[in-house]
């Protein structure tokens, strides 16, 4: 059996808020079936549980909470009501020694600005005063953008006219949205629908670049080699790419940050959701991507217990896969434990300038 690599605590570099109300079973499993990217409802006589996402759960939170690895869901369930949410967010969060910063994205500052903003002038002016005081203080940018709209064909930054014609485009189906949900009219939109016009997502994605912040691009639903012609448009600007929830397209998004000095893949959604193939899918990153390149997130939303999973995962995948190149005889282990530094924490610390 291969040798184990000590790895010290991650750094998470994008994840979300937890959940604060108490839920029953069927609100849990839902962000479980979430968390594992699972769509309609689990098999006959099966539950979100019978995931690798859900085994996790039970494997590295039940001791946490007082309980044995991999007990019962329903008794994992009883003992999260009796502690209460607070107390259990308490504990599991303690152990993920969370130390939260802000990143903005870039669709949502567009919405807020679009509410208080009357015309299409006063909106893009205000938008790029409102990007310039969020790179000020914000650790970086996130945008769903390149997941639904990605940046090509034409990854340039688009031109005045076609901006002001993009942004009046949506500024006016917000508009029409709203004025058919108060007559309940309905429509294809949903009031305060959140930009979907490529070409202002391209403006976005520029106006953030221009910061010099780093901007990390969802990638879940589309190939990541459609941003090809992004990353090399944008290099030299002084803006990182970071890559993020890139699996199963994980080793195109390695190759790009092989190729490109500025970009960064992600690394830390696919073990939480690949659970005991974990290592595997970490060993095909580490082929193709520079160990300096390389991130941890865990992607985590609604459930503090995701936070827990998502690291122990990520730090037992690459304890695996460090060690084992260890115990054969290829790296040494100096080598090793550096390397595990580096993409534990090191990297994001230099990406985001925490220190």
């Amino acid at each position: 059996m291969a040798d184990t690599l000590h790895v010290t605590d991650p750094v998470d570099q994008q994840c979300h808020g937890v959940l604060r109300t108490e839920f029953g079973r069927g609100t849990f499993e839902a962000r479980l079936a979430t968390a594992a990217t699972a769509g309609g409802p689990p098999a006959p006589g099966t539950t979100w549980f019978d995931t690798q996402t859900g085994f996790a759960v039970r494997r590295w939170c039940a001791p946490l909470l007082d309980l044995d690895p991999h007990c019962l869901p329903a008794g994992y369930l009883a003992r999260r009501r009796e502690l209460g949410v607070v107390e259990t967010g308490r504990r599991l969060l303690r152990a993920t020694g969370a130390d939260a910063r802000e990143i903005v994205r870039l669709e949502s500052l567009a919405e807020q600005i679009a509410d208080t903003s009357g015309t299409v002038g006063s909106f893009l002016a205000n938008l790029a005063e409102a990007v310039h005081t969020a790179a000020a203080s914000a650790t970086a940018f996130t945008s769903d953008a390149a997941a639904h709209h990605g940046p090509e064909p034409d990854p340039g930054p688009p031109g005045p006219g076609q901006v002001r014609g993009a942004a009046g485009r949506w500024l006016a189906g917000r508009d029409a949205a709203r004025r058919a949900a108060r007559t309940g009219a309905g429509g294809p939109r949903t009031p305060g629908a959140a930009p979907d016009d490529p070409v202002l997502l391209r403006h976005l994605l520029w106006a953030a670049v221009a910061c010099g912040r780093p901007l990390q691009l969802q990638l879940r639903s589309t190939d990541p080699r459609r941003l090809a012609g992004f990353a090399a448009a944008t290099a030299g600007l002084g803006s990182d790419l970071v890559l993020l929830n890139s699996y199963p397209y994980h080793r195109h998004a390695a190759q790009l940050a092989h190729a490109h000095p500025h970009v960064y893949a992600d690394a830390g959604a696919a073990p939480a959701r690949t659970g005991a193939r974990a290592a595997a899918v970490l060993a095909e990153i580490l082929e193709l991507a520079p160990f300096g390149k390389v991130l941890f997130s865990s992607g985590a939303q609604g459930l503090p217990e995701l936070h827990v999973v998502g690291a122990h995962q990520f730090r037992e995948a690459l304890g695996r896969v460090l060690g084992g190149w260890v115990a054969d005889g290829a790296w040494s282990h100096t080598d090793a434990t550096r390397g595990a530094a580096m993409i534990a924490s090191g990297n994001a610390r230099r990406v985001y300038g925490l220190g």
